[in-house]
């Protein structure tokens, strides 16, 4: 199999590729940063075949170049990782940094996850979309608002197409993985800092492609986050959201977001 990883230079992506990787799955990797995605094939160089495709998917054209540089190569398993957040209150926070985040973590998702699927459908093989999402896909995200909306579309656009797919017996699964905090540079990029030991991000990647394999809608790593993903179905909106707020409070703010 051949799995197109967006986002996959560093963090949660970096660690599904190695996951991939070591199943003996070929790998297209795309993130801005090159020299970082030349790191990762250089790991994997041996193993399995590994092909890098430095883009900027907060572009619609860079999506656009990404599907047209990839649509032919074999991909079976698309997964959509490319992502960052923006911390603070919402009438302090730049306004550009936050429509970047709503290009990139919504719209270069959705175009690549329409892309690949119609080209899927055509496949006889099995095929998997792996859309990552978050515990924050569950909530409302006081001090991290345009985040954690972000990815309340990422999870309600998976959870659709899982039923669409379910009716029309596709050949397609797809999955939404939901980790809780997790020690990678989402945090540093963001301007936060989380306490506590987080999910151990090979246990995040392993169960993620675990998942996927099996045709898991929800993949949410870790005891703790399958409690809190059962309670928050009983809990008010509004008070979850006062819960969350509170917990964002207590984060601290490293810095403010800077494009890179």
């Amino acid at each position: 199999m051949k799995a197109l990883i967006t986002g996959a230079s560093c963090g949660i992506g970096r660690e599904i590729a190695r996951e991939l990787a070591r199943r003996g799955c070929d790998l297209i990797l795309c993130s801005r940063n090159e020299a970082a995605l030349k790191a990762v094939a250089d790991e994997v160089a041996g193993t399995v075949s590994c092909e890098i495709v430095p883009m900027d998917l907060s572009t619609r054209e860079g999506v656009k170049n990404l599907y047209q540089q990839t649509k032919n190569r074999g991909v079976n398993i698309l997964v959509n990782n490319a992502g960052f957040g923006v911390f603070g209150p919402f009438v302090e926070t730049d306004l550009e940094a936050e429509l970047d985040l709503i290009d990139l973590n919504i719209s270069a998702l959705h175009a690549l996850t329409k892309y690949f699927l119609l080209d899927f459908k055509n496949q006889r093989e099995r095929c998997h979309i792996l859309n990552v999402s978050s515990m924050a896909g569950f909530f409302a995200g006081p001090l991290f608002a345009t985040y954690y909306a972000s990815k309340n579309y990422v999870t309600r656009l998976t959870e659709a197409l899982a039923v669409e797919l379910k009716h029309s017996k596709s050949n397609i699964s797809v999955s939404l993985l939901c980790p809780g905090p997790v020690h990678t540079n989402f945090g540093l990029r963001a301007g936060v800092g989380y306490g506590g030991a987080g999910t151990p991000i090979d246990v995040v990647a392993r169960e993620a492609v675990d998942g996927m394999f099996a045709g898991k809608l929800h993949i949410v790593p870790g005891r703790l986050y399958k409690f809190l993903k059962f309670a928050n179905a009983f809990l008010p909106t509004m008070i979850a959201a006062e819960i969350v707020g509170k917990l964002q409070g207590s984060k601290n703010l490293a810095h403010r977001y800077q494009k890179k």
